[in-house]
């Protein structure tokens, strides 16, 4: 029970705090608004997700080998 109130006071409380710390003095150091570090953030999380859904989808190791085998067996 203890265990569960001290989860749940870590997660309801110091996670989001410690969230707003982090984001405040990597603003400060990049010399930048709070909300243009958000923002910025978001930025590169859309720019990963698309190069994992274009070009990352090739670059698979699984789907590599897969196709050195397939092109391996295609030679005499």
């Amino acid at each position: 029970m203890i265990a569960l109130l001290l989860y749940r006071t870590i997660a309801d409380h110091l996670v989001p705090w410690a969230l707003a710390l982090a984001t405040r003095m990597l603003a400060r150091s990049l010399n930048m608004p709070e909300p243009l570090v958000h923002s910025t953030g978001d930025y590169v999380v859309a720019q990963v997700i698309a190069f994992e859904h274009g070009v990352g989808r090739t670059l698979c190791p699984y789907r590599l080998a897969r196709r050195l085998r397939a092109w391996w067996r295609g030679r005499p």
